[in-house]
């Protein structure tokens, strides 16, 4: 398999090559190559490729990632109550 078709945020399929070609191009912050590509915002919300994301961003660009606008963790699920999850109303 070739390292470029390496499949970097599995909830989106984003390969390695997509990360690497829209940061060279662009030369864009993890932000900006996250809102690109859509890598980390599938439904584990850049649980598994955040770190990565910012990997090649310092890589590919010399950029340290500041996180001054944060690309933030999304958990998967809403929270819901009890009541609603037993089928009680109030």
């Amino acid at each position: 398999m070739d390292s470029h078709q390496l499949i970097v945020c599995r909830c989106e399929e984003v390969t390695l090559a997509d990360l690497l070609e829209t940061a060279q191009a662009y030369q864009c912050t993890a932000r900006e190559l996250k809102l690109r590509t859509r890598a980390g915002m599938g439904c584990c919300g850049g649980r598994t490729c955040r770190t990565f994301i910012d990997q090649i961003i310092e890589q590919t660009t010399g950029q340290v990632p500041s996180h001054t606008v944060p690309l933030g963790y999304q958990p998967p699920v809403r929270p819901i109550s009890f009541t609603t999850l037993g089928g009680r109303s109030s």
